[in-house]
């Protein structure tokens, strides 16, 4: 009776597992197919050339071109989107790895029990305060020096930067504490300095890891929409400076798709916008399997 009743309960748990990663598999599917069908009807349904869509530099919709086609060119928020995302990995990235190795490597006391709670707070700080925040501060002091309205990629790398921190500085904590202490020790065992075997092993050993924080922080970024839309300015232009006002797909999405109607044009290139960024995190979802895959053969030594 026993294991009977043993082999029913795990029966059941076997049930469960398996429903709860069907209805998973059911959700993402649903999503993706809801996705990419509002998203291609901007090309298939409503006939605009998936060219113009990706390489046109104006963006009115309710406007139509020579050819009577609606003005839908979405190069300026790719372009936007970009810029933002790949400036505030840079700004971010030295501080995130230097907090690592200061939580790490330095002073693990200290950096565990105070400075790196501190650091994950951020992480709590709703999107709008940091809108705020930026407004008010960031936009304002690029306006005192710049000579422009303040707005634009820079101060939204800024914002974003300091909204990604705490991703990157976490996920790379655990990429330096997961490099075994017996790499530390050979090289203290050869005359390594501390910054050497940092710099030689420790940094080398986690560098797959490192790269999955860094890949982590560009997707945290490339989704985020209100903070940005507070701070770059929402112009549906190329930009030609870091403190020209500008867009992104997050920001536009967020200012135009509670206005239109389902089934319209406008309405179906929002959705191709939204179904770019979607592929997108598909993107940054491979690159990420791709660094672990080569990071485990590096590790294996083949």
């Amino acid at each position: 009776m026993a294991s009977l009743s043993k082999k029913r309960l795990d029966n059941v748990g076997r049930a469960l597992s398996g429903a709860c990663v069907t209805l998973i598999v059911l959700l993402v599917a649903t999503l993706v197919f809801m996705v990419a069908q509002h998203g291609l009807a901007t090309f298939f349904v409503d006939g605009i050339s998936p060219a113009a869509f990706f390489t046109g530099t104006t963006w009115n919709p309710h406007q139509a071109d020579a050819s009577g086609a609606p003005t839908v060119g979405a190069l300026p928020m790719i372009v936007g989107s970009f810029s933002v995302t790949l400036l505030s990995t840079l700004l971010a990235l030295p501080f995130a790895l230097g907090s690592a190795i200061f939580v790490v490597e330095i002073s693990p006391k200290f950096g565990r029990t105070v400075f790196q709670p501190v650091v994950e707070l951020l992480v709590g700080i709703p999107s709008v305060v940091y809108g705020l925040i930026g407004l008010t501060i960031v936009v304002a002091w690029c306006r005192g020096w710049s000579n422009t309205t303040g707005f634009g990629i820079f101060s939204g790398s800024i914002v974003l930067a300091v909204m990604i921190l705490p991703t990157i500085t976490s996920l790379s904590i655990d990429a330096l504490t997961a490099v075994p202490k017996a790499y530390r020790e050979g090289a203290y065992g050869v005359g390594a300095s501390r910054w050497q075997t940092i710099w030689h092993v420790v940094l080398r050993a986690a560098m797959p890891s490192l790269c999955t924080a860094v890949v982590l922080g560009m997707t945290r970024a490339f989704g985020e929409a209100l903070a940005v839309q507070m701070v770059i300015g929402n112009a549906a232009q190329v930009p030609d400076g870091l403190f020209t006002p500008a867009s992104t797909l997050t920001s536009v999405l967020t200012m135009g798709i509670g206005n239109e109607m389902m089934g319209t044009v406008y309405s179906d290139v929002l959705w191709s916008l939204a179904l770019l960024l979607l592929a997108m995190s598909f993107v940054f979802i491979s690159v990420i399997h791709f660094i672990e895959r080569k990071g485990g053969l590096n590790v294996n030594g083949r």
